[in-house]
């Protein structure tokens, strides 16, 4: 579903990413981990175009992503993208936020797009809270219509970059259990997070990344359990 050959991204004189390779089969579970400033957050935004990629190639659900001529507008409509700020419109409430896209990029009649969007906000838990603004819900039911704002565009695939760190500790639960559900469910997903329970429990496959480059990777029982690179280690004995 998604092929990274050769990723380089350079921010003037500094290197951030360092000739990433990666391959996400349809329906696989890919967490990132790695500590802050490794890359794991410019990969996912070079994945969806975000970020220009200096070189390398990126394919999503076989489209070239980094070809001259890709439409990456209409390339991004099967990538949903969750951040760890939740971006919501202050003066929309969640179903205008949900319905957003719908309606100004698929052109989708309003009927047709609040029945979409009230079953992706029942589908993360929050029924009857369309009428809400975001500054009447909490972090994690804000993150939690972020969610279903990529979801209701029916993405192949779904970027989460550290969605959880701005939670509180007790909200972070809820956004997991969403996240969780969609694995269940077989969504593709590239998850960078500083989750290493919910790596632990729902990745197929976690990468470590560290300065710029995949230091190791396989499945959770090896990587987060006995990883043999020293970096890894490192990282771990003070994160675990």
């Amino acid at each position: 579903m998604i092929i990274v050959e050769g990723l380089r991204k350079s921010f003037g004189a500094v290197e951030v990413l360092r000739g990433i390779d990666l391959a996400v089969a349809e329906r696989e579970v890919v967490c990132v981990i790695g500590p802050s400033g490794s890359g794991k957050s410019t990969l996912l935004r070079c994945i969806n175009r975000l970020e220009e990629p200096t070189a390398g190639r990126v394919v999503v659900g076989g489209v070239d992503v980094t070809a001259p001529k890709v439409d990456i507008d209409k390339v991004r409509t099967s990538m949903g993208m969750v951040f760890q700020s939740f971006n919501l419109f202050p003066h929309k409430d969640a179903l205008g936020n949900v319905t957003l896209a719908l309606e100004t990029v698929l052109r989708m009649d309003r009927a047709a797009a609040e029945a979409r969007g009230r079953e992706k906000l029942a589908a993360v838990g929050l029924e009857g809270k369309e009428r809400s603004y975001p500054n009447q819900l909490s972090g994690g039911q804000q993150q939690r219509v972020a969610i279903a704002r990529a979801l209701v565009m029916k993405p192949k695939v779904m970027l989460f970059d550290e969605v959880t760190s701005a939670l509180d500790p007790e909200l972070v639960g809820e956004v997991l259990g969403v996240m969780r559900d969609l694995a269940d469910k077989g969504m593709t997903m590239v998850v960078v997070t500083h989750e290493m329970g919910f790596a632990r429990e729902v990745a197929d496959r976690v990468v470590f990344m560290d300065d710029g480059v995949i230091v190791e990777q396989g499945p959770p029982a090896d990587v987060l359990g006995s990883p043999t690179h020293e970096r890894t280690q490192s990282f771990l004995s003070k994160v675990l």
